[in-house]
This record gives structure tokens, C-alpha cells and sequence, in this order.
């Protein structure tokens, strides 16, 4: 009997000594500076969220927060560099809808696999889209633009920033849903796309709020239609597609944060706790709002749900549009 509770106590004392051990490990991160890489190019919102949110985390931690800026091949490389990091959080990806929901149906040669090289933090924010036509197009609602397109087979015309993009997914599930036919022109990034339908080359796209809205308010551009399940702050008036007589119908941009699978568990859960505590603080959610985005920072678990999810849902819309692989 001795014996028995020499043992149990042995037990005992290992299981308080590793759970002391984790709870070291965890306090102690991060023990030296933390990166971010971006998967595209500096400016714009991809760029701007990580660097709002990387100084508040530098400044609780005492450490620095650096974004690296690693574009190329729709954002894979700078992916693939986060898949290949050392498993110990001090890499972090950023991860727009895109590249964790869609890339891996349309990329089928991938360098790494998405679902069991990377591991989920937390949503950082969420940000509508909205379907913006060029004045030019004999159509003031989203009813009536379905309409013109029903009796106009292949004339409208929507711009992307490149195949395989949000707006080009955007655009065809529009046309699957509505029973339409528009043509896609995809364009190399979102500047030249805006820029040709605003100058009336192309005639509509679905495109972020942020970048729609200044030519929404000088009135280059006219909003039909808000492709999330909510109205935007921004424009209150303008419905969604779903109350436009598209039930259901939801293109919502997310940038999500991202590791490298056999990451710490402790250390995935304070990144999460850490980043959801600053995605509260008043002045980072002002700051996110004049980008056009809503906070989110929900659980590694929430996300993880939400990246299944969404990849089902656009590798059904790749297949049913017929999207030929990009690599």
C-alpha cells in the first residue's frame, strides 16, 4: 500500500511539474521579437490590419512586432514561408479568406498543404464587399441589374484583381445564383480593375467597401447591392444581395492569423487571448473601422470551423462555374 501511494504521489508531482513547465513556457513567450508575414504587397488593407494590431501586441509584450511584406503566386509564397517556419509561434501568417479557402482548390500543386501545415489563431477582422456598377449601366437596383443581364446575355462585363480572386469567385457565384451570364475580365491587382470601371471599360465588380466607397460618394460608381449577410455601416441604405432576392448569399473578406502546425497549444491560446484583447480596445477598433473593417478575434476553434466551412462552399461554386487550376 506504501508503495501504491509512493507512486501515485510520483504521479502526481510529474503532472504539477508539466503543468507548471506549460505554464512557464507560456508566461515566458515571447521571449524574443514576433513576426508577421504579409503575403502581399505594403499599402492597403491586407498590409495595414497586422501593423495595427502587431504595434499594440509589441507594446503589451514588451517585444517587437515585425511585418514582413513577402508577396508573389496569389499570395503562396509568403503563405508557404509561415508552413516551413519553426513550430514555436514566433511566425505568424496572415491569411485573407482566399488563400486558406480557395487557393487550395485552385492551386492543386500547392507546396504545402493548408488544412495540416497550418494551424488557426483567430479572425482579426471581417470586412463586406459591395457590388458596384459604372453609372453607364441602365440599372439604379440590384433587381434591376439581374434583369439587364437576363435580357443581355454576355454584355455586362465584371472586373477581378486576377483569376481566382475573391471578386472573380464574387462574380461567378453571382452568376450562378441569379441565372445570369457576365463575362469576367480579370485585371493584375485591385487598382487597374477599380480604375477601368470607373473610366466605364468594365461595367461592374464586386470590390471591399473601403476601395469602393470614395467613388460611391463622388458618385463615379453606384452601389446596388451589399454581399454580406448584414448592411454596412458605411452605406446603411444600400440593401444586401440577400434582401435583393438572393437569400443566403454571402462574399464577406477575412483576414485571419495563421502558424505553423506543432506550434505550442499554450502559446496558439495566448496568442488568441492577447489579439482578442486588443481587437477590444476602442482605439484599434476605430482605426479598423476608417479601413472598412469589422473586429472579429474569435477562438482558434471558432476559426478552424469557419475555414471548412467557407472552403467547402467555394470549392463547390469552382467546380460548378468550372474554374480551370492556376498552377
Amino acid at each position: 500500500m506504501k508503495l501504491a501511494s509512493l507512486k501515485v504521489a510520483a504521479c502526481a508531482c510529474s503532472s504539477v511539474a508539466a503543468l507548471s513547465l506549460a505554464s512557464l513556457a507560456q508566461d515566458a513567450y515571447p521571449g524574443k521579437p514576433v513576426r508577421i508575414i504579409v503575403p502581399f504587397a505594403a499599402g492597403g488593407v491586407a498590409d495595414a490590419l497586422p501593423r495595427i494590431v502587431g504595434q499594440k501586441l509589441g507594446e503589451s509584450w514588451g517585444k517587437p512586432v515585425i511585418v514582413e511584406n513577402r508577396p508573389g503566386a496569389s499570395g503562396n509564397i509568403g503563405m508557404e514561408l509561415g508552413a516551413r517556419a519553426a513550430p514555436d509561434g514566433y511566425t505568424l501568417v496572415l491569411a485573407p479568406t482566399g488563400n486558406l479557402t480557395v487557393n487550395p482548390s485552385l492551386f492543386p500543386k500547392l507546396a504545402f498543404d493548408t488544412y495540416q501545415d497550418l494551424t488557426p489563431i483567430t479572425v482579426l477582422a471581417s470586412s463586406p464587399n459591395v457590388l458596384v456598377v459604372h453609372p453607364a449601366v441602365p440599372a439604379k437596383t440590384f433587381k434591376e441589374l439581374v434583369a439587364y443581364a437576363k435580357a443581355n446575355p454576355g454584355k455586362l462585363n465584371f472586373a477581378s484583381p486576377g483569376d481566382g480572386s475573391g471578386a472573380h469567385l464574387a462574380g461567378e457565384l453571382l452568376n450562378l445564383e441569379a441565372g445570369i451570364k457576365t463575362v469576367h475580365v480579370p485585371y493584375k491587382g485591385m487598382a487597374p480593375a477599380v480604375s477601368d470601371l470607373v473610366g466605364g471599360n468594365v461595367q461592374m465588380m464586386f470590390a471591399g467597401v473601403s476601395t469602393a466607397l470614395p467613388h460611391i460618394r463622388s458618385g463615379k460608381l453606384v452601389a446596388l447591392a451589399i454581399a454580406s449577410p448584414r448592411r454596412s455601416p458605411q452605406l446603411p441604405d444600400v440593401p444586401t444581395v440577400a434582401e435583393s432576392g438572393l437569400p443566403g448569399f454571402d462574399v464577406t473578406s477575412w483576414y485571419g492569423l495563421v502558424v505553423r502546425s506543432g506550434t505550442p497549444a499554450d502559446v496558439v491560446q495566448k496568442l488568441y487571448r492577447d489579439i482578442a484583447e486588443v481587437l477590444g480596445q476602442e482605439d484599434v477598433r476605430t482605426k479598423l473601422a476608417d479601413l472598412g473593417l469589422e473586429p472579429v478575434g474569435n477562438s482558434p476553434e471558432a476559426f478552424g470551423s469557419m475555414i471548412k466551412t467557407e472552403s467547402r462552399k467555394w470549392s463547390d461554386i469552382v467546380r460548378r462555374a468550372n474554374i480551370q487550376p492556376l498552377q
